[in-house]
Parts: structure tokens; C-alpha cells; sequence
């Protein structure tokens, strides 16, 4: 069994965590936050991602806190009509062998942290985040933030979208602003009005930007995410404050009722998309990447946190294999083209859901039965869901 360290313990470097270590492995996560509280809000995780957390163990804990939506639905951002053009609700499981679940991402993560907390309590080191490494044959030494080290057989490096682990390997990359700035907040569905405490996402689409919207918490509160076109914020950050104001001014031709959720929200956050070409490796000797450290993505396929997943439990089934840098070649071939083919559907969907043509009802109409025909959804979204990590071919 292989002795293994993971730079960062989000969502993706605690999966993979739990994983290994129910497969045997010694695993020890080295986290630079001093305490792991985390941040964010909503996270949707289709079947291909449930299936996993099920195979875990995880399904009693989950169901806990997670939100099963009935349906999803699209509507026109200007007059709130609506298209059941998603079946991603509750035939889920019939269709894909497993549910759809809206989690909160702080939930999310306890869940995760309870886990690998009970199965290693000390396996946990916070506030010694990754500042490097260095591998020969036999071994990887991963250098830490307090100026201590760590030796293991493999270092998977988790640890997010400005990964120290990736920069090594492939050097600092590049990133361009995507034109698109992202709002964010969470509402108490009981501040709602009737109509709107329902147990259904929704991507409202319309001419410069798109929301989305859905219920967490076993419908406690809504999630809500608003995407415009605007070029004068290129923040990269998920806790950077706005206003009501401002989130109401960028969307001000919206329908009432996304108007109503934005003057409910609590605090709304606003965020920078920025876009990266998926690499073309992920791994190098002993070392790899995965999660957002490996593919980071536009969130317009609700995909990013599912990948994550993926990964994790394909790198635990590699290294059953006694060869550490056979086991991370034979993830990353696994991974490369799956990935790649997800990065860049969610820039696709950024034209999709901002198109011209919704400026009108009638050309929104016209629109809507053109793009979401039932066959050319099927096309776009049953090969994500049908994905399953645990059987998934290996080299």
C-alpha cells in the first residue's frame, strides 16, 4: 500500500482521501487554512458524482443536508416564461442509476471531514499549506509552509484552481477574463413569496447574461448565481462583497422574481470568470494533479465539484497498482479527454444561455425549441451522468 500526501483538503483532496484510505492506503492531507470552513455556496452534483459519494458510504450522511430537486426548468430572464426542457429531477435515478442532489458546499464538506476524520483522526494537517516538492525514484518530499517536509510514494496535488503543486509541474499558465462577471448569494426560501418556495432549479437565460437558481439545505434556502456581461471586474474570488445595488443594477431588465431573490440575499458575492485551456498532462513521476488544480472550468455545466470527485476515486483505483508512476500515468489517460471535453461544453454553454436571439418572446420561443430539443439536450448532458468512475476503463 502506498504512503501517500495531498496538498489541500477541499472537497476534491478529502474524496480522494476517503477513497485511498478505504482501500487501504496511508493518506496525510496538508491544508493551508488553519481552520477548514468552506466557503462558497451552492454545489449540484448530478448522478455521476452520487454515485461515487453512495459507493463511499456517504449516502445516510448526505441525505441529511442535501436538497433533491423535483425538476429543473429553464425560463426567459425577461418575462419569467418557463420550459421543462431538463429532466433532472426525480427520474434521475431511473434514467442514470443514481440521484441529483443540490448541497450546500460548507454541508457538502462536512460531511466529507466527518469521514476521513473518522477513518484517520490525525490525518489532517491545517494550517501548513503546500509550498513545493521535490521526487526521485523512490520517493516525494512535499515542503511546507512552516518550513517542514513531508516524505511519501505519491503527492496528489488538490489544492485548487492557483495550485503550488501544478505550478511546478507545468508552470504558472495562463488565464483570460471571459468577458463574464458572477454574482452569488443564498436567501432563505421562507423570505420568499409562496410562488417561489418551490423544490425546482432554474436557469433563467436572457440577452448579456443568465441566472441560476436552486434550492439546498433540504430546501431551507436558495441558491442563487447571476452571470453578466461586463468588463470592468476581474477579481478572481469567491468572498469578495458587493452590493444589492450594484447585483440589482447589473440585472435590472430581469423578470420581478429574480429581482425579489436579489434584494433577499443576505450578502452578495461577485466574482471574475476567468477561463484556462485544459492541460495535457496531469501527472509527472510521482506527483499529479486533480480537481481544480487540474482542470479548472466555467461552472456552466455544474460539473466542477462532480470532476473532482471523478478523479479522486479513478486515483485510487490506479494505485492498487504497485507502480506509483505507472498507476499515475494510467489516471491521467483515464482523465485527460473526459475533462477536457467538460471544460470546454461549459464555454459552450456560455453562448448558449446569453444569446441574442432571447431579446424577444417570440424569438426566445423560437430559440428555446430550436437549442433544447429533448434529442440535443440528451446529446449535451446523459454522457456526463452516465459516467461511472468505479468501472470507467484503465490503461
Amino acid at each position: 500500500m502506498a504512503n501517500v500526501l495531498i496538498a489541500g483538503a477541499g472537497l476534491g483532496g478529502l474524496t480522494a482521501a476517503l477513497a485511498l484510505m478505504q482501500r487501504g492506503h496511508q493518506v496525510r492531507l496538508f491544508e493551508q487554512a488553519s481552520e477548514l470552513r468552506e466557503v462558497g455556496a451552492g454545489v449540484q452534483l448530478g448522478a455521476n458524482g452520487t454515485r461515487l459519494l453512495i459507493a463511499l458510504g456517504l449516502e445516510a450522511a448526505m441525505k441529511q443536508v442535501v436538497c433533491a430537486a423535483t425538476g429543473k426548468e429553464m425560463r426567459l430572464g425577461s418575462s419569467g416564461q418557463s420550459w421543462q426542457t431538463f429532466d433532472l429531477g426525480e427520474t434521475s435515478v431511473e434514467r442514470f442509476g443514481a440521484p441529483y442532489w443540490m448541497v450546500h458546499r460548507g454541508d457538502f464538506h462536512r460531511v466529507l471531514l466527518d469521514a476521513v476524520q473518522a477513518a484517520a483522526p490525525d490525518a489532517i494537517q491545517l494550517g501548513n499549506g503546500c509550498v513545493g516538492f521535490e521526487q526521485s525514484d523512490d520517493r516525494v518530499v512535499l515542503h511546507l509552509a512552516n518550513g517542514e517536509h513531508a516524505t511519501g510514494d505519491v503527492l496528489i496535488g488538490a489544492d485548487g484552481v492557483h495550485s503550488k503543486v501544478r505550478q511546478q509541474i507545468f508552470g504558472q499558465g495562463s488565464a483570460r477574463f471571459t468577458g463574464l462577471v458572477a454574482w452569488r448569494g443564498l436567501v432563505p426560501m421562507q423570505r420568499l413569496p409562496l410562488h417561489q418556495r418551490r423544490l425546482v432549479g432554474a436557469n433563467w437565460i436572457g440577452v448579456g447574461g443568465h441566472v441560476v437558481t436552486y434550492p439546498l439545505r433540504r430546501g431551507e434556502i436558495l441558491n442563487f448565481v447571476g452571470v453578466i456581461e461586463r468588463d470592468d471586474w476581474q477579481v478572481e474570488s469567491w468572498t469578495e462583497p458587493g452590493t444589492h445595488e450594484e447585483c440589482l443594477r447589473d440585472l435590472a431588465n430581469w423578470h420581478d422574481d429574480v429581482k425579489t431573490i436579489i434584494r433577499n440575499i443576505d450578502t452578495p458575492y461577485k466574482w471574475a470568470l476567468l477561463g484556462r485551456e485544459p492541460l495535457d498532462h496531469y501527472a509527472q513521476g510521482r506527483v499529479c494533479v486533480m480537481g481544480d488544480a487540474a482542470h479548472p472550468t466555467l461552472p456552466f455545466l455544474a460539473q466542477g465539484a462532480n470532476m473532482a470527485l471523478e478523479d479522486a476515486v479513478v486515483i485510487a483505483r490506479c494505485l492498487d497498482g504497485a507502480d506509483v508512476a505507472a498507476a499515475l500515468k494510467s489516471y491521467e489517460v483515464a482523465r485527460l479527454e473526459r475533462t477536457a471535453a467538460i471544460v470546454r461544453g461549459s464555454w459552450d454553454n456560455t453562448k448558449r444561455f446569453h444569446n441574442p436571439a432571447l431579446g424577444t418572446p417570440e424569438g426566445a420561443a423560437a430559440y428555446v425549441e430550436r437549442e433544447f430539443q429533448p434529442e440535443l439536450v440528451k446529446q449535451r448532458y446523459d454522457w456526463l451522468y452516465e459516467y461511472d468512475a468505479l468501472t470507467a476503463p484503465l490503461s
